[in-house]
């Protein structure tokens, strides 16, 4: 049994832990950061599968302004290639890889919906509009990960003139805080226009956020070797600065008063103030308030947690990897290395998940135990879906055999479906499902050639996400939208507060932390906490301040 005693316990070791623990251990801390997984990274990672590299997480890698600055500033370089995203429709496939694309884009979905010409224009409008407000809330690297008061004349230049069309732009974006579908309904009455610009989006997205995504496509990058290089440098300069990673460490009881953590091997952690960069249910379900002395802070508290009970995480993805012997040139004649494809032009609003629904008289509708019926309802929403199609082979030509390509192929899956079918015991038969239809679907379409190619391939669904990463409900952005309330900060001015938590000497970042989430925030949230502990325990004359 351990008892060790540390300044800063960082728990989570996604890109939000390991950005506060690269800051603080650079600043000269003992630092402890615990993850309860094999890895870090979270669902920033790369893996190898049968001489194949394929990224377990996000696809690419969003600078955002807030990417770059910060492995600048902590002194890491990391090789970044272009990764250019393509917009598939049926046959027809468009680049967006400038702005001046979106001419492009606008004439895909006019040849698909020739009868909403007018339409389609104005939304197209209504997407360069979002793309200037992002041109500002972009437009310079994140003050906070430069050193400003060694730069006054950058100050003044560039951040001074950059606050000023900030703060008149965040007006113009809390106009368009309405969910994508019932904005772009204003446009457009025409349901398969809307689900084919829509429904790779969350549910009920912000139409501020997702009509974004167009800028954030130009800003995609990817580095070289797999997203997994990120994490990976950030960990090597964790261990550099003599701070300590635990992986396979879940930490299972807080003590606020004592300020002391316990894992599930019976080791114990003092520290002076702690990071929770994990899942935020599981902060709050393993505190331990029966010591603390203070009323209002344990009211505080359970004021917290019965804010976040009851609510329930974002979308989830289903994932299948796929081995082939098809040459990196069959798939770079289609599209680009990240690829977003409709096979259909019907659209998402033509299979509705209230269709497996049935309710009894008294009772909240619970999910249909007919597999049959279950088995259609899958086919037809694979057919119908949007998928991510990332190519890692087509960016850097060392991830995967000579003359031959792995293909990851993404698209939204709903949590609790997956949980229904584990429990009525086919879920290994839904994998294959999965496996085989969405293969038959893309073979086709846009592969003819794939079926007959394939080598190998394999499924990772809600379930394989909330048991690799923890995350509530397989949840890969935080929060669902769809919660009457969102348990976290939500206004960009206020983003500095989201690392606060009523919990004494204790701090959040995360993707649980500020609403919309993704990398970036959880960086620039990461950085926060840092931040914020540094400062706080200056003021306690832990460290000289």
């Amino acid at each position: 049994m351990d008892i060790n005693t540390y300044d800063v316990l960082v728990v989570g070791a996604g890109m939000a832990g390991l950005t506060t623990a690269a800051y603080l251990s650079k600043a000269g801390l003992r630092v402890l950061l615990c993850e309860k997984g094999t890895r870090t990274g979270g669902l920033v990672n790369s893996f190898e599968y049968k001489g194949f590299i394929f990224d377990g997480g996000i696809r690419s890698i969003e600078n955002s302004g807030i990417v770059f600055p910060m492995l600048k500033q902590l002194g890491l370089e990391i090789d970044f290639l272009p990764s250019i995203v393509s917009v598939g429709l049926g046959k027809e496939v468009v680049n967006i890889n400038l702005k001046d694309s979106l001419a492009a884009y606008q004439e895909l979905l006019e040849r698909a919906f020739p009868e909403s010409k007018q339409d389609i224009a104005n939304i197209l409008q209504e997407i360069i509009k979002v793309m200037t407000y992002m041109d500002v809330m972009y437009g310079i690297d994140n003050p906070l990960f430069m050193d400003i008061k060694n730069n006054p004349a950058y100050a003044l230049r560039t951040v001074l003139p950059w606050a000023l069309k900030y703060m008149m732009t965040v007006p113009k974006i809390t106009k368009l805080n309405k969910p994508v579908y019932e904005h772009l309904s204003t446009f457009s009455k025409n349901q398969s226009l809307l689900d084919i610009i829509c429904q790779h989006f969350f549910t009920q997205t912000p139409a501020f956020f997702a009509l974004s995504y167009f800028s954030l496509y130009l800003d995609y990058h990817y580095p070289r070797g797999g997203t997994g290089a990120l994490p990976g440098a950030l960990e090597q300069l964790i261990r550099k600065n003599d701070a300590e990673i635990r992986l396979d460490t879940e930490i299972t009881s807080i003590d606020p008063q004592k300020n002391q953590a316990d894992d599930s091997k019976g080791n114990h952690y003092r520290f002076k103030k702690l990071v929770w960069t994990a899942d935020q249910k599981t902060l709050y379900r393993v505190l331990n308030l029966s010591s603390l002395t203070d009323g209002k802070v344990t009211s505080a508290i359970q004021k917290k947690q019965a804010l976040i009970a009851g609510k329930v995480g974002g979308d989830s993805v289903l994932t299948l990897y796929l081995t082939t012997e098809l040459d990196p040139s069959y798939f770079a004649k289609v599209s680009g290395p990240h690829f977003f494809y409709t096979p259909s032009l019907s659209g998402l609003s033509n299979v509705k998940l209230a269709e497996l629904l049935k309710g009894e008289e008294g009772r909240p509708p619970r999910f249909t135990s007919e597999k049959t019926r279950m088995i259609e309802w899958i086919k037809r929403f694979l057919d119908l879906t949007t998928y991510e199609i990332s190519i890692p082979v087509l960016r850097d030509k060392t991830l995967a055999p000579e003359g031959k390509t792995g293909l990851i192929v993404s698209t939204l899956f709903d949590y609790a479906l997956t949980k229904h079918i584990e429990s009525l015991g086919w879920y290994e038969d839904f994998k294959e499902l999965v496996r085989g239809h969405i293969i038959r679907v893309l073979n086709t379409s846009i592969y003819p050639e794939l079926e007959a190619a394939v080598m190998d391939g394999f499924v990772s669904t809600p379930l394989t996400i909330e048991k690799s990463t923890g995350n509530s409900d397989g949840a890969i952005t935080g929060w669902a939208f769809t919660n009457s309330v969102i348990p976290a900060v939500t206004q960009l001015p206020k983003v500095a507060d989201s690392v606060l938590t009523p919990i004494p000497n204790t701090y959040q970042a995360g993707q649980w932390t500020y609403s919309p989430s993704g990398m970036p925030i959880s960086i620039l949230t990461g950085k926060l906490a840092a931040d914020r502990v540094l400062r706080d325990l200056a003021k306690d004359r832990s460290i000289p301040g």
